[in-house]
């Protein structure tokens, strides 16, 4: 078994930089800044961690996070009674290890932002070609959704100034949202000393290269290849017998490895897995529906219906809760719904959901329609499987073997300050 699987994964390990091989360079400490600075949210009260926080193993800990209009970190995060949020945000935060390896070309659930030879930067966004120019990888180029939407970073409607030009649509556009964002970043004399080293005093601090920064620090500060797993795959370590069984079982008979291969344990594609649905479906405001066809509203493609990236389980442990709408608060729990999807849809205990308290919405809307269930269960593409509770415990022992405590912990971990002088999440 390890040989074999050895064979496999040394073809997939590539990583586009090595924090072990060179000293953290001006770029990735300015991005360290930036990650945990709200300095680059509309209201100037949120920041990249609010929603990726080492704590919370680069994620937040809810099922579907408060962004704009929220107070607090994780699930403790509560409302803000003076300005709340208008819906939670409609998918749960992922996790951000290895985003920097070279096997991963697209981003988001749905991989609406991926790498395309055929497209200006080679890059495709659906915000249009003129949103793909200036980014080194689509790392970076991730880093424009959030700044861009009302309810993750930039506001509602019209309170500040980024808000107001992404309501009017200036995005990239001179004096639009991205130079607003980089003049306030350009004003700070820390920041201005800085990305000097970087792109030189006489270049003008664009969005770009803020962006460029987050993602150079992601890559640095994220990537996890010294699990447990790593390690018995370089044979310096065994596994117990339960891990043992659990990899035999992931490999094998549970059929796990069919999507979660290679060195990360995605392939990377996107499958429908009959995954609960609740909160504010991925629709525009106008479209009034609480839907999320998921790669479907990328490609277009009837047979996308429901799909969604397969994740990589690296760091799984401290992930949770799991899934695109974080549906289940349990490891154990998301392994047991891979086993009858369909069953576990129309079963679904809803207090798993770790949901912050939003007075208003509505979450339940498509559990509680019987025709979007017989949607979301016709578009399941797994076979339903039988394993006893040991086989699910061995399993579960096995994908603990993927957590790199390195990662977890972070290489610089959380800034003390930040340039802006405004507070940050510890």
């Amino acid at each position: 078994m390890r040989l074999v699987l050895t064979i496999l994964l040394c073809a997939f390990w590539a990583i586009a930089s090595v924090a072990e091989d060179y000293d953290v360079s001006p770029n990735v400490r300015l991005g360290w800044l930036l990650f945990y600075d709200p300095i680059l949210s509309g209201n100037r009260n949120i920041s990249c961690a609010t929603c990726h926080h080492p704590k919370f193993g680069t994620s937040d800990g809810v099922s579907l996070s408060l962004g704009e209009g929220g107070l607090g970190l994780g699930p403790d995060r509560i409302i803000d009674p003076t300005n709340p949020p208008e819906q939670r945000i409609p998918r749960n935060a992922p996790a951000l290890f290895n985003l920097g390896a070279l096997g991963f070309t697209s981003m988001f659930h749905d991989g609406r932002l991926e790498e395309d030879i055929n497209k200006p930067n080679m890059i495709r966004t659906p915000l249009g070609e003129d949103m793909a120019l200036g980014f080194h990888s689509i790392l970076s180029a991730q880093a424009m959704f959030p700044v861009l939407s009302g309810d993750e970073m930039a506001g509602h409607y019209s309170e500040n100034d980024v808000s107001e030009q992404v309501r009017l649509g200036n995005l990239s556009q001179t004096g639009g949202a991205w130079d607003l964002i980089a003049a306030r970043v350009a004003e700070i004399p820390e920041y201005r000393q800085a990305f000097d080293q970087v792109i030189g005093a006489e270049t003008d601090i664009h969005f770009t290269h803020i962006s460029d920064a987050i993602a150079d620090f992601i890559v640095f500060e994220w990537r996890a290849d010294n699990s447990l797993f790593d390690q018995f795959m370089r044979q310096e370590v065994d596994f117990t017998d339960i891990q043992l069984y659990g990899m035999s079982l992931f490999y094998g008979e549970a059929g796990c490895g069919q999507c979660h291969r290679g060195t990360f344990q995605t392939d990377q594609e996107f499958h429908a897995i009959a995954m609960p649905q609740f909160g504010p479906g991925k629709a525009a405001r106008f479209e009034n529906h609480f839907r999320d066809i998921g790669r479907m509203r990328v490609t277009g493609q009837i047979d996308d219906a429901y799909a969604f990236r397969t994740p990589s389980l690296r760091n799984i442990v401290a992930t949770a809760p799991y899934g695109h709408s974080g549906a289940f608060a349990t490891l154990e729990g998301i392994v047991r719904h891979h086993l009858d999807p369909i069953q576990s849809l129309y079963s679904y205990e809803r207090s798993q959901a770790i949901l912050p308290e939003l007075p208003g919405v509505n979450d339940w809307a498509i559990m509680d329609d019987p025709d979007e269930l017989a949607a979301i269960a016709k578009a399941n593409s797994l076979e339903r499987r039988l394993l006893t509770d040991d086989q699910v415990d061995a399993i579960v022992a096995f994908l603990s073997t993927l957590t790199d405590q390195q990662s977890l912990d972070g290489r610089l971990g959380i800034p003390p300050s930040v340039p802006s002088g405004l507070p940050i999440d510890q």
